[in-house]
Order: structure tokens, then sequence, then C-alpha cells
């Protein structure tokens, strides 16, 4: 249940929580056109809050907008500004933040060409996605039966609405069968990513991640945990991996805005290394958590200050 704050950003102006509607023929509803972010803003050691890579987020956002050819009615800066303005007038110092491009009503049909595009900025409290358990002990994953979106069909680097009906059909999957996260296939049968997580495997002491190539979203934390690990001196390697590589790996970690640093400890009934957080897990989830609240000074550059 998410928590209600004060206000929400719609359209350039913040307007109270309960009033921030829509009409039912909004298009993206009925068609899942539109493009969305997922953003984290934390409170560091010392007090100060800030938004995490929130310039890269939002140029992310713009990019699946072009995708898609929804015309931006504004600009990257001014949806900054919206994401820390909302934040200061819900008077949060931690919280989830959720901007949102959408077509609104007008023409229903495929095309709807002349369809206002909209823009929603909203902000709530959202702890640890696979819970704080699952942080610390790791979590029991399962290969999807439903393989990730085919580069052909849809575009994998845009945050879409509609393509995440094919994460939803994993996770839900995954969770009825009694697991925490699926994990999905690509179009030739190779580990793509979770249903809304990108993987790493480490086997010894070699980390090994699909290529920004392949049919993954571009994570915003997955990049952070590249640079983490190249400054760690861990040997990391881009290629595709099949499910039975996956399985024998010493440690399998997942990476995301919402689940963080997450490892995983069981796939499909089988133990992962030791069945606990491996060491290079430990490091990395240790050095991600220091740089977004703990004291470290190092990265200010993916920090904007609330």
């Amino acid at each position: 249940m998410v928590d209600k704050a004060d206000k929400i950003w719609l359209d350039g102006r913040l307007v109270d929580w309960d009033d921030a509607n829509v009409h039912i023929l909004t298009h993206t509803l009925h068609y899942g056109l539109g493009v969305f972010e997922g953003i984290r803003c934390y409170q560091r050691e010392d007090g100060s809050s800030h938004v995490f890579r929130l310039r890269e987020h939002i140029r992310r956002l713009f990019d699946g907008a072009r995708l898609l050819m929804m015309e931006m009615p504004f600009t990257e800066e001014q949806i900054v500004q919206a994401c820390l303005e909302t934040l200061r007038a819900n008077g949060q110092k931690e919280a989830y933040l959720r901007p949102l491009v959408f077509l609104g009503d007008g023409t229903m049909g495929l095309a709807a060409t002349a369809n206002t595009v909209r823009v929603a900025v909203v902000t709530w409290k959202w702890g640890a996605y696979l819970g704080d358990d699952g942080l610390a002990n790791g979590i029991r994953a399962k290969v999807s039966s439903f393989a990730r979106n085919h580069p052909r069909s849809l575009f994998p680097k845009g945050k879409v609405v509609g393509h995440y009906v094919n994460s939803i059909l994993a996770k839900r999957e995954a969770v009825l069968a009694g697991y925490d996260e699926g994990i999905m296939l690509d179009h030739e049968g190779y580990i793509s990513e979770a249903s809304g997580e990108n993987i790493f495997i480490a086997r010894d002491g070699v980390v090994k991640t699909p290529s920004y190539s392949s049919s993954i979203l571009g994570g915003i934390t997955r990049s952070t945990l590249i640079t983490v690990l190249e400054e760690s001196n861990v040997p990391i390697v881009y290629d595709r991996f099949a499910r039975d590589e996956l399985c024998l790996a010493d440690e399998v970690f997942m990476c995301g805005t919402a689940a963080e640093v997450t490892p995983v400890r069981e796939i499909d009934n089988r133990k992962i290394g030791s069945g606990a957080r491996g060491p290079i897990t430990t490091a990395i989830q240790a050095r991600f958590f220091d740089i977004v609240k703990g004291s470290t000074p190092d990265h200010a550059e993916w920090r904007e200050a609330v």
C-alpha cells in the first residue's frame, strides 16, 4: 500500500494527491504507450538528502519518449526541478520517485497522434523492493517460462509502460510458485534480466553480466555497479551466458533502483555458492550503500541535493 504524500506534480504544477486524476479514456491506460522512471532519494549519515543519479534517469526518460515518438512538453531541466520540487513540497527526506510520461485522452485507436503528452511526478516512501532480509541473506529465484521481449518487436532500452506486462507475468509466476523473483531468458535462450532487475554472476573472482547491446534495460544501478567493480579492480566480462552457468556461479546478484543490490541464494531449487551472500556481493553492496547513504565523499556528481 502506497502511503499518501501531500502533493503530486502534474503537467507543470503541484496538485493535491487526491486531485491528481485522469480521464478513463486516457490513451496510455488502454494501450500502454508511455515511459516512466524509478528513482530514489536517500538521506545520508550527515542528515542531508539527495536524489541518486537524477539527471541520468531523466535523460533515459526522454530517450524512451523519443523512441516512442512522444514529443515532450517540458525540458529535461524542468523535469529535474519538478522532481526536487515535489520532494520539498512533501517534506520527504527519503522517497521513491516516479516520473511518468503518458498520452492523454482525446482520440482512441492505436495511432492517436493528436493526443496531448502529459507528465507527472509522484513521490512516496518505499523500502527494500525485495525485502530487508533479501538484502542481507539473499532471495530465491526461478527461471521464468516467459521470455524477455524480442528486440525486433519492442525497444529494450526504453522503460516503457506496456513492456511491463511481460515483467508482471514473470513476477507473478515466480511469486505464486513460492519464489521471490523471476529470471527471464532472451529470444535465444540466454539469461537476459529479472522481471525488474539487471543480473550479475561471479565465478572464480570474475564477474559477468549481459552486454548493454543485449535485450536488457540499460540500468542506471547496473552502470553504477560496473563503475564500483572497476574501481575495486574486480574483472568484468560482458557476454551472454546460459541457465546452467547461472546455476553454477559462486555468486549471483541483482540490481535496480528499487532492488538496490540484492544477492540471490537459490535458483530453481539449486543453492548458489554457499547459499549466502558472497564476498564480492558483500563488498559491492557495502560500497554502493556508502555512496548513496553513507559518509564517503566519493562520486558527489551522482548526488543531486534536495
